[in-house]
């Protein structure tokens, strides 16, 4: 019988189909009904109305439809940004389905027969790369398997930390699961079971051009698996990889025909890295509207750019999300802003870009976000080894699924999207702290002179915003051979990633900054209060004024402010 994997307020329910007549409508009531089960919500306290969309693409469905005539296969099983960022941090543990174990069994099969039948294929009984067309003996097929494992682990750098590494190996997980790889289902368990034990491999951050997948990390990964080389745990911090599995009761692998070259073919790391690159920026972008709010409240301006007659006409998804947000939390009879009252009169009609565009600028970065969370989660539900095993047919094929161009294009995308939240924001900073801007005393702060301010902090916000806009300079638009010439187009992917991953970074440092100076500048505009919401903003923020009028160097981002507001 098919599943369904159903999301319920972030929890995620598998549904049985029951027959091809089901229709959405039934998925949802079964789902909501063992939602209720799971929070102890008793039939009739609470009434459930739902609507239902597609993992995939987000379309909504119509709850009289058949599941099987609306749902691709995709939807079955479908793992998000958000459930690899879980992972990570540790959330959950991982468990083969029996549809999955039937899979692997059977691609696994396939492997085994064309041993049996000595049967040429790549990766299997022949070299790597350059030496593709170098025939291996039987006997030596474990062993060019280890080889290969070894000989890959080229990497350098820092070691990825714990929680990157945890998605690293539960995306392989999910990738091997999917029953295209020709691994048996004894390693597969074995290294679910090194998952659940947060045993984790030291894995390196360089080394990849992103073709054929990420081999070094990959190869990283898998070594420790091995019992080779160094692991984590939190039972034994870092050791060696051998001790650490034995300490857990767990047996390093010996690896079989075609499972070493399973285990290091993919584009796992750009898109594991890419998945958090992408939930950050989500983040990140919610947060700026508020952060922008405060500083037009700040700054004494206008709200009447933000009017929905205005968004409808030019009408960009993001655009219209982003002056919604705005109008929920600036001056309106439901939350009347005493500072906003104050300034009704004045003569200015229009203010300065960085504050009259914010639904346009902050509206595009959220349309690039979906847009590249949309790629990432479809990477992260795709069998990108080489070669793919087709259980159905016997076949096993050479490809290129392992090319990272896919996600490697979409990163540099977000990092150029996401930046422009830096950029604006710095713009802002300069409004708030210059006097000739703001109306407001130099670098918010009485005692000029005397005080600096938030001149430095400005500083910063201009220096990362320098840094980032070098960052934005796409690497996958790079490409050198390698292999001798075998691999002749590379995407660059690891470092795509890794990049994505510091804009967005600097994004929420440069947001920070931002926030502390708008506080700031409202102290100069009491007794007058902003809005209800943003005032809850500000009260979030009061612990951190207080260390910095003690003299504390940190700045610290407030993380979540939606949540704030709920």
């Amino acid at each position: 019988m098919r599943c369904v994997s159903v999301n319920v307020r972030g929890q995620w329910f598998r549904v049985p189909t029951s027959g091809p007549s089901v229709s959405i409508q039934g998925l949802g009531s079964e789902a909501l009904q063992r939602y209720r089960l799971v929070r102890k919500i008793e039939d009739g306290k609470e009434k459930m109305e739902f609507s239902m969309r597609r993992c995939g693409g987000g379309e909504l469905l119509h709850p009289q439809d058949r599941a099987e005539d609306v749902l691709e296969d995709n939807d079955f099983i479908h793992l998000t940004t958000a459930d690899l960022v879980s992972l990570g941090q540790g959330l959950f543990k991982i468990k083969l389905t029996p549809e999955a174990e039937g899979r692997v069994k059977a691609s696994r099969e396939v492997i085994d027969a064309t041993i049996r039948e000595n049967r040429v294929v790549y990766g299997i009984n022949t070299g790597f790369g350059k030496f593709a067309q170098t025939l291996i003996p039987k006997e030596q097929l474990i062993q060019l398997q280890t080889n290969l494992v070894r000989s890959t682990c080229a990497g350098v750098g820092a070691p990825l930390s714990v929680e990157r590494t945890r998605m690293l190996l539960a995306l392989r997980i999910n990738v091997l699961a999917k029953g295209h790889s020709g691994i048996s289902l004894e390693t597969l368990d074995a290294i679910i079971k090194a998952f659940n034990a947060s045993c984790l491999s030291w894995v390196p951050e360089k080394g990849t051009v992103g073709a054929s997948g990420d081999l070094a990390p990959l190869a990283h990964l898998a070594l420790g698996l091995m019992g080779e080389g160094r692991m984590w745990s939190p039972r034994s911090g870092w050791a060696d990889a051998k001790a650490v599995l034995e300490g857990h009761g767990l047996t390093p692998l010996m690896l079989k025909p075609k499972e070493g070259i399973a285990l290091i073919n993919g584009t796992q790391l750009i898109s594991s890295l890419g998945a958090e690159a992408v939930e950050r920026a989500l983040a990140v972008a919610k947060q700026a509207d508020i952060i922008a709010a405060l500083t037009l409240e700040a700054l004494r301006g206008t709200t009447k750019a933000f009017n929905s007659a205005v968004h409808a006409v030019r009408p960009h998804p993001g655009q219209v999300e982003v002056a919604a947000r705005l109008r929920s939390v600036l001056h309106s009879d439901v939350f009347p802003s005493q500072i906003s009252e104050s300034h009704e009169l004045c003569t200015r009609v229009q203010d300065a870009y960085t504050l009259r565009c914010i639904p346009q600028v902050h509206g595009v970065v959220n349309d690039t976000i979906a847009f590249v969370q949309k790629l990432i989660c479809t990477e992260l539900n795709s069998a990108t080894d080489n070669p793919l095993v087709f259980a159905e047919s016997g076949e096993t094929i050479s490809g290129g699924n392992f090319h990272g161009e896919y996600p490697a294009k979409a990163l540099d995308y977000l990092a150029i999207g996401v930046h422009e939240l830096c950029n604006i924001s710095e713009r802002r900073i300069e409004r708030l702290v210059n006097p000739a801007l703001s109306e407001l005393p130099a670098f918010l702060v009485r005692d000029g002179g005397l005080n600096c301010g938030f001149m430095i902090p400005h500083c910063t916000a201009a220096a990362l915003a320098s840094e980032s806009k070098a960052l934005c300079h796409p690497s996958s638009i790079d490409s050198l051979s390698t292999s001798a010439g075998t691999e002749d187009h590379v995407s660059m992917g690891g470092w795509a990633a890794r990049k994505a991953l510091r804009v967005v970074e600097h994004v929420e440092q440069v947001l920070a900054i931002e926030l502390l100076a708008a506080c700031q500048a409202l102290e100069f505009l009491r007794p007058l209060k902003t809005t209800t919401p943003l005032e809850k903003v500000y009260e979030l923020l009061l612990p951190t004024k207080k260390w910095i009028k003690e003299g504390h160097p940190c700045l610290r981002t407030t993380d979540h402010l939606w949540e704030v507001l709920d």
